[in-house]
């Protein structure tokens, strides 16, 4: 058997849109949505039968198209016909050097490692997969996870800790996506294929809300919180006023303030929408602030060590040792909007934004660019007042 030369050229392999296109002897450039490029043959196994009784004809990967050659994949095609002509399966007679789950999960963080907002976010992503899949799956070559493995690791988890199962869920996805566009995995995802037919049981979730303080006692708190010189209690004063998270406060950097324009922007990589973020300051904002610049820290909120931030349980020990139980730092968000709720002179789009809430639609936030600026920094000035009152 000898191999002519085919319909495609590396040209083509390069640069042909989405779908399958033919090379012609069974051999297929396949282009995935992603745009990810793979090569497959079809071969029809002599004098063999599928469980239908009709000859047996099978789909194999032979890489992706960034990796082999337009050559090497007319070679491998090759030599899958020649097995199949002598009535052997290639699944079985050729050695594939097919990585295991892990060693492409691996491989997929690495490439992430850039696209995260934080090393720590990067790190939960592998440690979910090592902690739940590696045992299970981990050592399988990526080509035979299918969808009993994907349960077994499913299973045990899905109804005790449901958030962490979805988490998994979507990383062994993004695992075996990878696997199939470097071509060591073939057919549908196993992941779609589970959610799709609803295997899985299904779980109810109460949404657990963060506990706030009644917004009519915050200025009673915040005027006991005045009174102390912790620096915990000074980010816990400027957490209130600015309606901010935790980690948006404790990261905050003196590069960050604007003290002319009276702004301080908090760069998109520390946000949770992933956009920066505009917050109006007030004079109550920067009374807390101007005492902070003598110690010339490069945090804003010194912890302990020279130029490190508080500690993440800092401001919510303070509120321990105050006394105020069943309270979250984090409440303070919703504190402020069920305070601006109360002011009909604010729209709900102001009350979000000041947030970082996203707000309407795709397409609504496609044409509505601004941020709102000026109405949330009349909205800040209201509050700041009445807290401080």
């Amino acid at each position: 058997m000898t191999y002519t030369s085919g319909k495609l050229t590396k040209n083509l392999a390069r640069t042909l849109d989405q779908g399958r296109h033919g090379d012609g002897n069974g051999l297929y450039l396949v282009v995935d949505p992603s745009g990810a490029r793979r090569w497959i043959v079809r071969v029809t196994v002599k004098g063999q039968r599928n469980r239908q009784g009709k000859p047996l004809r099978t789909d194999f990967g032979l890489g992706g198209a960034d990796i082999v050659t337009l050559n090497q994949a007319r070679d491998r095609a090759l030599e899958y016909r020649r097995m199949a002509k002598q009535g052997l399966n290639p699944r079985y007679s050729v050695r594939q050097e097919v990585p295991c789950f892990e060693e492409i999960a691996q491989q997929v963080h690495i490439e992430r490692l850039p696209t995260w907002k934080n090393p720590k976010h990067g790190q939960q992503w592998i440690n979910t997969l090592a902690e739940y899949a590696f045992p299970k799956i981990g050592r399988l070559p990526v080509s035979e996870v299918g969808q009993p493995e994907v349960l077994q690791v499913l299973f045990s988890i899905w109804t005790e800790k449901h958030e962490t199962a979805k988490r998994v869920a979507q990383r062994i996805k993004a695992v075996l996506d990878v696997a199939k566009s470097k071509g060591f995995y073939t057919g549908e995802n196993p992941v779609n294929t589970i959610r799709d037919a609803k295997v899985l049981p299904r779980v109810k979730q109460k949404v657990q809300h963060h506990k706030a303080m009644r917004w009519q006692d915050v200025p009673a708190f915040y005027a006991d919180l005045a009174m102390r010189d912790a620096t915990a209690a000074k980010a816990l004063m400027f957490t209130c006023l600015t309606a901010s998270r935790t980690s948006e406060v404790l990261q905050a950097r003196w590069e960050e303030f604007d003290f002319d324009a009276m702004l301080w922007t908090v760069p998109h990589e520390r946000m949770k929408a992933g956009e920066e973020h505009r917050v109006p300051l007030t004079p109550q904002i920067v009374a807390i602030l101007e005492p902070l610049k003598a110690l010339q820290s490069e945090a804003v909120f010194e912890g302990q060590k020279r130029h490190k931030p508080l500690s993440n349980m800092a401001m919510l020990m303070l509120l321990r040792r105050m006394k105020i139980e069943g309270i979250t730092v984090h409440g303070f968000r919703s504190t402020f909007r069920d305070w601006a709720a109360e002011r009909p002179d604010f729209s709900r789009e102001v009350a979000e934004m000041s947030l970082a809430h996203k707000v309407g639609s795709d397409v609504e936030r496609a044409y509505a660019r601004s941020d709102l600026l000026e109405k949330r920094r009349q909205l800040m000035e209201r509050w700041c007042e009445y807290v401080a009152s």
